[in-house]
């Protein structure tokens, strides 16, 4: 079958979701599109021939929306979400699913309440390859029991309009969520330290921060996020067990050599990084409303603990403590306890 998705969010994100849906993933169709702005969901919806409808609640309850994906400002994706559960549609949500712990836990019992999963948060780096070959070479024991995690994530650079609080909710977010599914395992602490910042930096923002996470089982995870680091969009990961370790691969690039150097090109943006891993991501996705199944990505009690950590280490940052989690015991609906 042909999956009818309707679209409430025309930004930029949306627009390239839209793109991917129509001209990458087969099986999938956009067509219907709202947005706070109307002449930009025009823009968006004209193209594919998509209908433009007045607000996301008429999104979810229109005939010809099978699936609905969420794109919209953070704030209000909660209402969305909430709507399509209520709607009993699948529903797949760009991150955050909602902004506030409280507003997570509704959608969490809303879809329990339904009796089935529909809910799909979108962390694109569990469709990363190099993730998932770490994932396999961790869950087979290759490396050991993980005893600790290094991670780096750096942006070239960020506009003045981004805080510091944002290195933990829009951008530490995505290690927090890739993490806790590497390890099987929950984090239960944050800490933040600011190490010298770079002159590069907006005179506001604490640039760069190093994080440290503890898990349930004692794994120990560094994190050092670094937004104005110039050179280009890095992002690294090594996990390091009893018996060995296991490095996310960089990017292929070619090398090249001349004028007395070897060289290979460093990436720039993460669009291009991860671009393979948002369209594996979609092609599950649609695949999985197509069959009827139950979506087996990030779920709504992921949305949730990502939300809970990272609101944690916002609070480590502007207190120098650490801070507990106080995540709630995860539910069996969700697979129980990590």
């Amino acid at each position: 079958m042909t999956v009818r998705i309707g679209v409430i969010g025309a930004g930029w994100i949306g627009k390239e979701h839209i793109r991917r849906l129509t001209h990458t993933v087969t099986g999938a169709r956009v067509t219907a599109v709202t947005d706070i702005d109307a002449v930009r969901a025009a823009e968006a919806a004209g193209p594919v021939g998509a209908r433009v409808l007045p607000d996301g609640a008429s999104v979810v309850v229109s005939d010809d929306v099978d699936a609905v994906l969420v794109t919209s400002w953070g704030p209000t994706h909660a209402e969305h979400v909430l709507d399509a559960v209520a709607a009993g549609k699948p529903v797949f949500c760009e991150k955050p699913l909602a902004t506030t712990a409280e507003d997570c836990l509704r959608i969490v019992e809303a879809e329990q309440a339904h009796g089935r999963r529909l809910v799909q948060v979108g962390f694109m780096r569990r469709y990363d390859a190099g993730y998932r070959q770490m994932k396999e070479v961790i869950d087979a024991g290759r490396i050991g029991t993980p005893l600790i995690v290094h991670c780096a994530h750096r942006n070239p650079s960020v506009p003045d309009s981004y805080t510091s609080d944002m290195a933990a909710l829009d951008t530490a977010v995505h290690e927090v969520d890739v993490l806790r599914w590497l390890l099987d395992d929950e984090i239960v602490s944050a800490q933040v330290v600011t190490p010298r910042a770079t002159r590069h930096r907006a005179a506001h923002l604490k640039d760069p921060q190093i994080m440290l996470f503890e898990t349930v089982k004692g794994v120990r995870i560094d994190l050092e996020v670094f937004v104005n680091c110039q050179y280009g969009y890095d992002i690294q990961c090594e996990a390091v067990g009893e018996e060995g370790l296991v490095r996310l691969p960089d990017p292929s690039s070619v090398a090249l050599r001349g004028a007395g150097q070897r060289t290979s090109a460093v990436l720039t943006d993460w669009v291009e990084r991860f671009r393979d891993a948002f369209d594996t991501e979609f092609r599950e996705w649609v695949a999985g409303v197509a069959s009827g199944a139950a979506p087996t990505g990030p779920s709504a009690w992921d949305g949730y603990a990502a939300t809970v950590i990272t609101s944690a280490t916002v609070e480590a940052l502007n207190t120098g403590a650490v801070v507990a989690t106080d995540l709630k015991p995860r539910p069996a609906f969700y697979g129980g306890a990590a």
